[in-house]
């Protein structure tokens, strides 16, 4: 070979672009992406007839709802997961659920079912959240305002808490009249249809807002994963940002359990399957896969059940079917952190 030629080859084998390679995570949330996109499309042209008009205002209203609701949930489980260290837990162990069951059984009891469930739903939903907000609030203050208050008490405070709203809903439901009492359990499932959808934007407000707040402590997520004591000594202000997140999270669920009603599993079950899906442990990954598994679970479910059930069943008691056997699975197989 002459000294030309090898010249040659070794310029252009020195020039040749590199490839571009991804993750593994990269290449399966790329995926997920393309079932969300997938099944949004098919949710809003199933049996559409071509009424566009009618279709995409209606149809875009309840997909817009069923996309906060399912980034609420998600975002809001896995981050309570991660500071309180255990993969078996919700939000709902803090007993927003059970405040939310109190609220309504307290407006019938007190005004009737009739007009509790004709009383204004942007005051209603107002009066909801700030309720469920509060009592966040005053329970976080409470519980860190000392040097010895520990995340431990917050949970066991929260359960006590969620029995406590139980019982009383339970006393206060037994004193009603039964045609008031199934009412009430109307009001108590949770429902993807019959929503206000005056509320979305409020509801988008609230979610962007404290999305903004977690996305500028971000960093701290995974930091916060390797536990209170590792946290600290590498110079986390680990009480201030437990509380911010908490309060986040608090702000989350109150606003999907106002929008909708209360969704004990779902966030389990999804936060979970994340984490297998993932195959990492970074919340820059585990968070994306959790919410788009949560939209593609409740999009494509409820599309099932329009379409396929013909609404004679509902999204919710499905969903925490499916949450309540892989909570038991967890539960067997002891997964903790």
């Amino acid at each position: 070979m002459s000294l030309d030629t090898f010249l040659s080859s070794s310029s252009t084998t020195t020039k040749r672009p590199r490839r571009l390679t991804f993750s593994r995570p990269a290449k399966r949330l790329f995926f997920l992406g393309l079932l969300v996109a997938g099944v949004i499309t098919l949710f809003m042209t199933l049996n559409s007839r071509g009424n566009w008009d009618f279709v995409i205002p209606f149809r875009g209203t309840k997909i817009l709802a069923l996309v906060l609701v399912s980034y609420a949930v998600a975002v809001s489980t896995v981050l309570f997961q991660t500071v309180s260290g255990n993969r078996i837990l919700a939000p709902s162990i803090m007993g927003f659920d059970a405040l939310y069951v109190l609220i309504q059984t307290v407006l019938v009891f007190a005004l009737g079912a009739h007009a509790a469930s004709t009383l204004n739903p942007q005051l209603r939903f107002v009066m909801e959240v700030a309720i469920m907000v509060l009592f966040a609030g005053l329970l976080y203050r409470w519980l860190f305002g000392g040097t010895r208050r520990s995340l431990h008490l917050l949970l066991l405070v929260g359960i006590i808490f969620g029995v406590l709203f139980r019982s009383t809903a339970g006393m206060m439901q037994r004193l009603i009249d039964p045609n008031e009492f199934a009412v009430l359990q109307d009001m108590l499932f949770a429902s993807f249809n019959s929503f206000d959808r005056n509320l979305l934007w409020v509801s988008a407000a609230l979610i962007v807002g404290g999305s903004v707040v977690l996305w500028r402590i971000g960093h701290t997520f995974d930091i916060l994963a390797l536990g209170r004591e590792t946290a600290v000594n590498l110079g986390l202000n680990f009480q201030r940002t437990v509380t911010i997140i908490l309060i986040v999270i608090a702000i989350f669920v109150s606003v999907s359990t106002a929008l909708v009603g209360p969704v004990t599993f779902f966030g389990l079950l999804v936060a979970n399957l994340a984490y297998q899906v993932a195959g990492t442990y970074k919340h820059r990954w585990i968070l994306p896969f959790a919410v788009g598994l949560s939209i593609l679970f409740l999009v494509g479910g409820q599309m099932v059940v329009e379409s396929l059930f013909s609404f004679n069943t509902s999204l919710s008691i499905v969903v925490e079917f499916l949450g309540g056997i892989v909570f038991i699975v967890l539960l067997i197989r002891g997964v903790g952190r």
